[in-house]
């Protein structure tokens, strides 16, 4: 999962990364309005965590940016302002949810996957297609009960086809799923056929179904056929 972290304090904005990095999420950290908009504007995120009061704007504008473009991210807005106005603001804008500092870590990170389970999957505390069986908050996959181990790449390739079941899916998005804005780095897409293929293997090897489909020239596609 992809986290974009606004905030201009920068001791707090490195104590949110690397708390959440301990989760398995990707976190890239900006300190202003002006690295912020570069970023939403090229790249995707799961959950933008966006403080009010930044140097050179207004952290509301970049949620009222995120839905002019009709971005997917979850948006958590952060102020050290314990204001009623700001927060009916931030929400009626279209943010998901709001922290007042000083916030405890693990609240932050609960408050993240709860949006992201929102988003992905309608608010279900699991998710279930045919004999698979995922519990996103505790990071465990089963097959026909039993237990499916699955690296953290593995399991959010896992998650990205299930929330996305039946649509074809580029090589391209996959990898920036993966991997953020260090996609843009790749020379070729071999590690994501990779790990299709292992999960793909492990899926079928626990008695699950052939879900996951080659779309030539093109991607993947996760589904019955």
């Amino acid at each position: 999962m992809n986290i974009l972290i606004v905030e201009d304090e920068k001791e707090l904005a490195a104590s949110m990364t690397d708390f959440l990095k301990e989760s398995d999420y990707r976190c890239e950290a900006v300190y202003n309005y002006t690295q912020a908009l570069g970023k939403i504007n090229i790249y995707q995120y799961d959950c933008i965590i966006v403080d009010i009061m930044l140097p050179d704007g207004n952290g509301l504008e970049l949620v009222r940016e995120l839905k002019r473009n009709h971005s997917h991210s979850g948006v958590i807005i952060v102020s050290a302002k314990n204001a009623l106005d700001d927060k009916i603001k931030g929400l009626d804008i279209g943010a998901d949810d709001y922290l007042t500092k000083p916030f405890h870590l693990p609240e932050l990170s609960a408050r993240i996957k709860s949006i992201i389970r929102r988003r992905q999957f309608d608010g279900e505390q699991e998710v279930i297609f045919n004999e698979i069986h995922v519990l996103p908050d505790t990071r465990q996959v089963e097959v026909k009960e039993q237990p499916l181990e699955l690296t953290p790449k593995e399991y959010e390739l896992l998650l990205y086809f299930l929330s996305n079941r039946n649509r074809t899916l580029t090589r391209e998005a996959i990898a920036e799923h993966l991997l953020g804005e260090q996609a843009d780095m790749l020379d070729s897409f071999d590690f994501i056929y990779t790990h299709v293929k292992n999960l793909r293997k492990k899926i079928i090897s626990a008695g699950g179904g052939d879900y996951v489909h080659t779309v030539y020239a093109i991607g993947y596609r996760f589904g019955v056929k």
